[in-house]
């Protein structure tokens, strides 16, 4: 058995008294990563932060860079509630030392997380402009897409529009049945006179009136919500007596999505812009909507808005391939690259051959690529430019007949069709004519067809498949992090701004904790203090 002195002994007894304390400062590392952090939260401009304070009145408040320094920091050690911030900075000798001892409670975690959403995006795009500066951002190709996260909502605390109804109908029957108790119980009570003899009358709801008076108007808010996404859904071609929209209860703003592990719950999609060069995040926002297409080019924007350029290279997955999105990337001079079907024939499809107006030889008519319907696919339809018209695998023309409107990601656009009038007696017909149509194949063309074509041209090079393998990991890896090692699985607030707002710190701690680990990498070479003191 080993003796009592074999045993590590205390450096400090905790009853004993010192001359000479160590300082906070002696308690951390020279090179623990909180230094560094601190270090770039020193070189950010928070003018825009301390506008928001009075400064006349009141005690000195706590500058607003040890708050949101703590909640970034917090972010990059997985701590993301305002409790666990205020133990944090409490017991945790990393954050004593970032906020020099400054105790704060969790209330004002809570205010100020959603207090300074402004600044906070000016916080966001200073960090990415350090980052920039030193070669870490360069905006040549950028990987854009977008993920679920889970709103502040139980997966089973939704309704429906006829569920809402028949809440709201015995929330009314109780309110009128105890506004009836009430008013019963004022005629009986004894008057009370004010000092000026006037009658003193109740001025306010009884609290249990006020609490059903509350419930009955966001109960009242959550129908007219579902009601609006019923229409939508009527719009879309589903019938919402059938599939009707449910709403969440606690979260009024979040939406009923598939969730990635399967299921459906509310939630939230939040998307995220990356630079491929060194990782960062250059762009993030968050929508209630299933379909992150819409963003794109508001990215693309934002992007330059913030960094001063726009990105040379824009990667997202097929998802987003939109022809309108393909338009607006190419109005910007933004290079796309996305999966893109083509509607022309292509190589190995028989259809496409010297002469459209020949027909495609008996023995290769059987390759001709057919829809989900089993018909001929468009793509054994080749369009003339010239002639304005499309020619049938049998060399027969489709000519323009008429302009029919259609709604495409809230944009009505205007299609093109051609109709073929040879199809009586056409020995592909059967497989050609749907079983309901009468006058002959019809083919519609949008305004985006041409841009489509430019945009698969391009994505038939090797270099540019080359270039799109990379995608899944320029984009996926950020929402990786922010998941499984920053906790991020579940937003804690309620409400699209403050979501946004909560997305926005996630982001931009994932920046800063990347920003440390680059400039720590940098600091480490050899060589490093020899050139940085020349420059001196």
């Amino acid at each position: 058995m080993a003796s009592q002195d074999y045993w590590n002994e205390a450096p400090m007894n905790r009853e004993q008294m010192t001359l000479f304390s160590p300082t906070l400062d002696a308690m951390i590392s020279p090179d623990d990563p909180v230094r560094l952090f601190d270090e770039i939260l020193s070189q950010i401009d928070w003018s825009s932060w301390e506008k928001e304070y009075d400064g006349r009145r009141g005690q000195p408040p706590i500058h607003p860079r040890h708050v949101a320094g703590a909640i970034l920091y917090g972010l990059c050690r997985r701590i993301r509630s305002s409790r666990q911030l205020e133990e944090a900075c409490n017991y945790r000798m990393d954050f004593i030392w970032l906020l020099q001892a400054r105790r704060i409670d969790h209330t004002t975690f809570a205010k100020f997380r959603t207090r300074f959403s402004e600044p906070l995006k000016e916080l966001f795009k200073q960090v990415g402009r350090i980052a920039m500066t030193l070669g870490l951002i360069r905006l040549g190709d950028v990987a854009f897409d977008g993920t679920r996260v889970k709103a502040n909502n139980s997966r089973y605390n939704t309704r429906t529009a006829a569920s809402l109804e028949e809440k709201l109908k015995a929330l009314g029957e109780s309110f009128e049945r105890m506004m009836a108790e009430a008013d019963a119980a004022d005629a009986e009570a004894p008057i009370q006179t004010t000092f000026d003899g006037q009658e003193d009358g109740p001025t306010r709801l009884p609290e249990s009136l006020a609490d059903l008076e509350k419930r009955r108007e966001q109960l009242q808010a959550a129908l007219e919500k579902v009601k609006q996404q019923d229409e939508a859904r009527r719009k879309q071609g589903v019938n919402p007596e059938k599939n009707p929209a449910q709403v969440p209860l606690s979260d009024p703003d979040s939406r009923v999505m598939p969730n990635k592990e399967g299921g459906y719950a509310p939630n939230y999609t939040p998307t995220a812009t990356t630079d491929s060069h060194r990782g960062f995040i250059v762009d993030c926002e968050v929508i209630a909507e299933v379909n992150e297409t819409e963003q794109a080019a508001a990215s693309v924007d934002r992007i330059e808005e913030a960094f001063g350029q726009k990105p040379t290279n824009f990667l997202t997955d097929g998802g987003n391939s939109a022809g309108k999105v393909m338009q607006q990337m190419e109005d910007r001079g933004v290079n796309f690259y996305a999966p893109v079907s083509s509607n022309e024939p292509q190589e190995g499809n028989p259809a496409k051959r010297h002469d459209p107006t020949q027909p495609v030889p008996l023995d290769q008519q059987a390759q001709l690529p057919r829809n989900s319907q089993g018909r001929l696919d468009k793509s054994c339809f080749t369009y003339d430019a010239e002639k304005d018209q499309y020619n049938c695998p049998q060399g027969h023309p489709l000519t323009f007949e008429k302009t029919k409107p259609q709604e495409r990601l809230g944009e009505k656009v205007t299609l093109r069709v051609y109709r073929c009038n040879a199809c009586g007696g056409c020995p592909l017909a059967d497989q050609c004519l749907s079983p309901d149509s009468k006058r002959g194949r019809t083919i519609t063309r949008d305004p985006y067809e041409d841009v489509r074509e430019r945009t698969v041209a391009r994505m038939s090079s090797s270099e540019a498949r080359e270039l799109y393998n990379q995608r899944p990991h320029i984009a996926e890896t950020p929402f990786g992090i922010l998941k499984a090692v920053m906790g991020l699985r579940q937003f804690l607030l309620r409400g699209l701004e403050k979501v946004r707002t909560e997305w926005r710190w996630a982001a931009t701690a994932f920046n800063l904790a990347k920003l440390v680990r680059e400039i720590a990498a940098l600091r480490a070479q050899p060589g490093f203090l020899t050139s940085t003191e020349g420059k001196q």
